[in-house]
């Protein structure tokens, strides 16, 4: 997969020509099958080698003085003295590649992942330029999740800091929490709107300037920059005769996005609106989107796992090579994490925030339940190596990537299996976990979902194992170095 080229115009882009890109989710809790809201992202980095870890931040107190300092850019600021427990899932070379915690519920059940590159137009730009030492996706997440009470919190409070810093980048931030669910696009320097989701629609973004028509009068479902209305009127920055898009006025709509973008989209309706005839390749796929059938998780696993299945554009299909490579997937070698961050309403509050997540390919690798009122990780997921460990969870479910898609037309029925048995057993344990956790209160029950999460651990990385050891076994009887003549020779 770190081969792909993509065709586009006639000629090939390589993968390693293309930027960071990520696909996100956002689910309203009347539109998912149990009442939840969900924010769901890959995290997909500039190199398929980037190891990962999952570890639990700790809340602080009274600890004044405390400076954020990126790598990457030299933006610094002083971060509040309080700030609560978070789990995050960095970069271990952070020194190298920046922080990016990424994504994480904190001990308010308040839900934030970031670093969904998106990319404003050079007309916006031109008045309104990108701040080279601003506040980056680097550490976005680092100086925001910690101090948020609420999702619409997250969009005031990041707001404000790109008010007084400015961006670097255009980055696009997801937030939830128990009722709310809300999409931030800053596009410029300083310049954003956001979105809340309604709660009987999903979203599907990817590396695009996603949001349409905003109501400036309806303040209980967008939120946007100080004086972005004068923005654009004094420089002439609505192409449209009426209404207010803020796709068409601040996004992007080339040949690239018709090739590595917009498809990701068509392909996430597609999986929950089929019945919708939809060009891969439009500028104009809504971004509130309304369907029939309730979300799961196990719905958003399979398209962040996706690859164009089932149609003419998946590179490990049998279309022609135009069409296999024509388009860029979702799933990817390149993504270090994908994640779900469920915040439930059908379970007492304590015990409401379950982060699902892969450290492998999600294509080919489970999501992992850990409920978010934990005080650490394994160290299987916070003690992730540089170099190939086969005891780092990061590692291992990283080989299962590799073993599985070296012999795809061999193996994936037999993933496809491990995946589903995977997810049963996965979502008994939650539910009897849900049961146990009536039996404590407090510190005890924070104890008791962080020794399950570690149990749940265990019980995957054995599975996980004996798996491997199936395919190996089976792939020693695939060997071209063989030859059939005579038993006995």
């Amino acid at each position: 997969m770190d081969n792909y080229n993509y065709l586009i115009g006639g000629y090939k882009m390589s993968e390693q020509n293309i930027e960071r890109a990520c696909t996100t989710i956002l689910v309203g809790k009347n539109a998912s099958i149990d009442g939840s809201t969900m924010i769901a992202r890959n995290d997909d980095t500039f190199h398929a080698v980037a190891p990962h870890r999952f570890y639990m931040h700790p809340a602080v107190k009274g600890e004044k003085g405390r400076i954020l300092k990126s790598y990457l850019n030299g933006f610094q600021m002083e971060l509040p003295e309080n700030g609560y427990r978070y789990p995050a899932a960095p970069n271990v070379d952070y020194k190298n590649l920046g922080y990016y915690d990424e994504s994480g519920i904190n001990e308010k059940n308040v839900a934030m992942s970031c670093t969904e590159s998106t990319y404003g137009n050079e007309r916006a730009l031109a008045f309104d330029p990108l701040v080279k030492d601003g506040l980056d996706e680097d550490c976005m997440q680092t100086a925001v999740l910690p101090y948020i009470d609420s999702a619409k919190d997250g969009v005031k409070y990041l707001g404000s800091l790109i008010k007084k810093f400015g961006s670097p980048a255009g980055n696009s931030v997801l937030f939830g929490d128990k009722d709310d669910v809300w999409y931030m696009e800053i596009v410029t320097g300083h310049h954003w709107v956001a979105q809340r989701i309604p709660d009987d629609a999903y979203a599907i973004a990817a590396n695009q300037v996603s949001i349409q028509q905003v109501d400036f009068d309806d303040t209980d479902n967008f939120m946007w920059s100080e004086g972005i209305q004068e923005f654009v009127e004094e420089h002439h920055l609505n192409v449209d005769q009426s209404g207010w898009n803020f796709r068409h006025i601040f996004g992007t709509s080339n040949e690239k996005d018709r090739h590595y973008n917009t498809p990701r989209v068509w392909y996430g309706q597609h999986i929950l609106n089929p019945e919708i005839e939809q060009d891969p390749e439009s500028s104009e796929l809504p971004f509130i989107c309304r369907t029939s059938h309730k979300i799961s998780p196990d719905d958003i696993e399979q398209i962040l796992g996706s690859h164009y299945n089932e149609t003419p554009f998946d590179p490990m299909g049998k279309g022609s090579d135009a069409d296999k490579y024509r388009y860029r997937p979702i799933g990817l070698n390149r993504t270090q994490n994908s994640h779900v961050l469920q915040i439930r309403n059908n379970v007492p509050e304590e015990i409401s925030a379950v982060m699902w997540i892969t450290l492998g390919y999600p294509t080919f690798t489970p999501y992992i339940p850990f409920y978010a009122n934990a005080n650490d990780t394994d160290p299987s997921f916070n003690n992730t190596s540089m170099e190939f460990n086969f005891e780092d969870a990061h590692w291992m479910y990283r080989a299962l990537s590799v073993l599985v898609e070296s012999n795809y037309s061999h193996f994936i029925q037999d993933d496809l299996d491990y995946l589903i048995e995977c997810r049963r057993e996965l979502r008994a344990q939650v539910a009897a976990i849900d049961e146990e956790a009536k039996n404590y209160s407090g510190e005890e029950l924070t104890n008791f979902l962080t020794e399950k999460n570690h149990e749940t651990v265990a019980a995957m990385r054995e599975k996980t194992k004996k798996f491997m050891g199936k395919l190996y076994t089976k792939g020693v009887t695939l060997s071209k170095l063989t030859f059939n003549m005579d038993r006995n020779l």
